[in-house]
C-alpha cells in the first residue's frame, strides 16, 4: 500500500509518484484507472489508488463476527489460504502466537486519539485508506495491559491507525489478512499490530508508531526533511528486513509475503527495519506442493517474473522482490519510473550489466554516498542482488542464505574498523623507559 509512517518529514503522498505500480491481472489487460499511466508495453496504476474490479478467482473467503460489546466486532478468519495450525513456532527471534491478543478497540477511542482523524494527523495515504498518528491515553482504559507492546511515556503511547476508505475496493479481505497474519506472526522485524476496530461500516487498524517512515521515502523523497542514508544505515536495513522475510519462510506455517517493496520497510528511531503491510500474505505451499496458484496481485518491478506471467506463487517469488530492494538501495533508483528514458525503464534490466562489473557498479552507485562506502562490499551486495533476481525460481537463493551472506558483508566491513581503532589506541599509549639517566650531583 504505500504508507509512509513519518512524524519527521511532510506527508507522504504516493499518488504523486506513479511508479510503483500495483499490479493484477486485470491490470495486465489494461483495467482503466483514475491515476493510470501507459509507457512501453506495460500500464502502470498508481499504487496508492489503483484497484481492481474483477471478481477475484480464489478462494473465496468466509468470515463470522461475534458480538464482543460496545458495537465492536470479533473476527473469525476460516479462509484456508490464511488460517494458521494451532501450534506455535519459534524461530530467528520470531514465534507464532497459539492466540492474536489484539485489542478491540471502539471507534470512540481511535476518532478521539486521532482528534477525529483530523487532516494534520495523516502520515500517508494508500489503496486501502489513510494512516493517522495518534494518541492513545491507556489510563483510561481498564484493559490497557492488553496493549500488545506499545510504546510511549506516562500513560498512553503513539500509535498508526489505517483506516478503510468507503470507496475503497480492497476493503474487508486485505483487513482481515492483516489481522490473521500479523496478529498471530511476532517478529522484532515485523511491524507490530496492536489491534483493530470492526464497527457497523467502520475498519481499522492500529499498529506502533514507526518514527523514521518508509525506507521509500529516505530513499526517494526530496527536500531538506529527507536525509541520504549512510552506507552501515542501508546494511542495517537490508539486514533487518532479510530477517523479517526469512522468519516469514521459515517457521512451521510458511507464509509468502508478496508484496516486498521499499515502501512496505518501515523503520524505528534506530533505523531498525520492520515489514508492514500484510494485506496480500498468503500461506506457503504445502509439503507436496511446490506453489500457491492465485490471482496475480503486488507490485509492478517487484514482482517476480514466473508469478507475472503464471500466477504461479513460490516462496522465492519473495526473493526476487527482496533483490529489487537491494539494488534500489545501492542506486537511490525506484524500481519503475516512467521519467527515466524508456531504455531505464525497468530498474533491474537496466543496471543488471553493472551489478556484475566493479567499475560499471561505481556509475550507478547512489551520488547521495558521496563515495563514502566500501566498494568491496557494495560489489558483493550487487553480486548477491543478481543471484536473488534470477529468472528461475530455483536458481534463486533462500532468504537464509541471503541473510547469511548481508551478515558475513557487514561482519567484513566492521573488522577494518576494529583493526583501525585499535591501531589508533596503541598509538596514544605512551611508553616509559625503565632507565632513567642519573645527573651528577
Amino acid at each position: 500500500m504505500g504508507i509512509c509512517w513519518s512524524s519527521s518529514s511532510p506527508p507522504h503522498n504516493p499518488t504523486s509518484t506513479p511508479t510503483n505500480s500495483t499490479l493484477s491481472a486485470d491490470t495486465r489487460a489494461g483495467t482503466s484507472s483514475q491515476s493510470q499511466r501507459t509507457s512501453s508495453s506495460y500500464t502502470y496504476t498508481s499504487s496508492s489508488t489503483s484497484t481492481s474490479t474483477s471478481t477475484s478467482t480464489s478462494t473465496t473467503t468466509s468470515r463470522s463476527y461475534a458480538s464482543s460489546g460496545n458495537n465492536s466486532s470479533s473476527i473469525n478468519n476460516t479462509n484456508d489460504s490464511t488460517k494458521f495450525s494451532t501450534t506455535s513456532s519459534s524461530s530467528s527471534g520470531g514465534q507464532i502466537l497459539e492466540n492474536d491478543n489484539l485489542r478491540i478497540f471502539t471507534f470512540g477511542e481511535l476518532k478521539a486519539a486521532t482528534r477525529n482523524f483530523k487532516a494534520d494527523t495523516v502520515l500517508g495515504e494508500g489503496g486501502f485508506g489513510k494512516v493517522y498518528k495518534g494518541w492513545l491515553d491507556t489510563s483510561s482504559h481498564s484493559n490497557s495491559s492488553r496493549n500488545n507492546g506499545a510504546s510511549g511515556s506516562g500513560s498512553g503511547s503513539v500509535i498508526a491507525v489505517k483506516k478503510l476508505n468507503s470507496e475503497s475496493l480492497q476493503g474487508i479481505e486485505e483487513w482481515q489478512s492483516e489481522v490473521t497474519f500479523l496478529g498471530r506472526l511476532s517478529h522484532p522485524n515485523l511491524v507490530k499490530l496492536l489491534g483493530y476496530c470492526l464497527e457497523e461500516t467502520e475498519l481499522l487498524l492500529v499498529y506502533e508508531f514507526m518514527q523514521k517512515g518508509s525506507l521509500e521515502n529516505h530513499l526517494f523523497g526530496r527536500g531538506s526533511a529527507v536525509q541520504p542514508l549512510a552506507w552501515d544505515i542501508r546494511l542495517k536495513i537490508a539486514i533487518g528486513a532479510a530477517r523479517g522475510l526469512a522468519f516469514l519462510h521459515t517457521s512451521d506455517e510458511k507464509v509468502i509475503y508478496r508484496d516486498f517493496k521499499a515502501s512496505n520497510i518501515l523503520l524505528d528511531a534506530s533505523y531498525n527495519a520492520k515489514i508492514s503491510d500484510f494485506g496480500l500474505a498468503k500461506l506457503g505451499p504445502s509439503a507436496s506442493q511446490s506453489h500457491v496458484t492465485t490471482r496475480v496481485m503486488g507490485t509492478y518491478g517487484y514482482a517476480a517474473p514466473e508469478y507475472v506471467a503464471t500466477g504461479h506463487l513460490y516462496v522465492k517469488s519473495d526473493v526476487y522482490g527482496f533483490g529489487v530492494v537491494l539494488v534500489e538501495l545501492l542506486t537511490a533508483q525506484r524500481a519503475l519510473d516512467p521519467n527515466r528514458p524508456s531504455a531505464q525503464l525497468s530498474l533491474t534490466d537496466w543496471v543488471k550489466p553493472y551489478l556484475s562489473d566493479r567499475r560499471k557498479l561505481k556509475s550507478i552507485m547512489d551520488s547521495r554516498l558521496e563515495g563514502k562506502y566500501p566498494s568491496k562490499a557494495a560489489f558483493r551486495i550487487a553480486q548477491l542482488a543478481l543471484k536473488c533476481l534470477a529468472p528461475e525460481h530455483k536458481q534463486r537463493p533462500s532468504m537464509n542464505e541471503v541473510l547469511e551472506s548481508l551478515e558475513r558483508i557487514q561482519a567484513a566491513n566492521e573488522e577494518p574498523k576494529l583493526r583501525s581503532n585499535r591501531t589508533v589506541a596503541t598509538r596514544h599509549v605512551h611508553h616509559r623507559s625503565p632507565l632513567h639517566p642519573i645527573r651528577d650531583k
